[in-house]
């Protein structure tokens, strides 16, 4: 499965924290990561992680294009709600498209712990069909 990662800077470190104790499951995966996030969790895991320009210089319309080219499984983005920041309307874009190409998406910890469950029981695995 292709997994990608975000996380408002805000974010990073429960980032960090969620992919040191799931390392396990995602090490059997590919990653990808906009630039900071994907940095700090591979220094912090030695996952290897394919990185994109970081969010503000347009890593997450990077992802966005694998998404649309049904290119991502996965989409994990730990999103600071509290604080808007000035290229929002790219993320909204981003959670649309997850809509449009049906991508499992978790935008905060409950739910990223939930999906990375179903990952490891095979739960996703009609994500293979639905690429192949």
């Amino acid at each position: 499965m292709n997994i990608a990662l975000i996380a408002h800077d805000s974010k990073k470190e429960l980032m960090v924290q969620f992919c040191i104790a799931y390392c396990g499951v995602l090490s059997r995966h590919n990653l990808c990561a906009t630039g900071t996030t994907g940095k700090l969790v591979s220094e912090a895991t030695g996952l290897n992680i394919q990185r994109y320009l970081s969010g503000s210089q347009g890593g997450d319309q990077q992802i966005a294009a694998r998404i649309s080219c049904n290119e991502i499984d996965v989409l994990i983005f730990f999103r600071d709600p509290l604080n808007a920041k000035a290229y929002e309307p790219h993320e909204m874009n981003l959670l649309r498209l997850c809509d449009v190409h049906n991508i499992p998406l978790a935008t905060n910890i409950a739910t990223a712990e939930a999906l990375i469950h179903a990952l490891e029981r095979g739960d996703l695995d009609w994500r293979e069909i639905v690429r192949g």
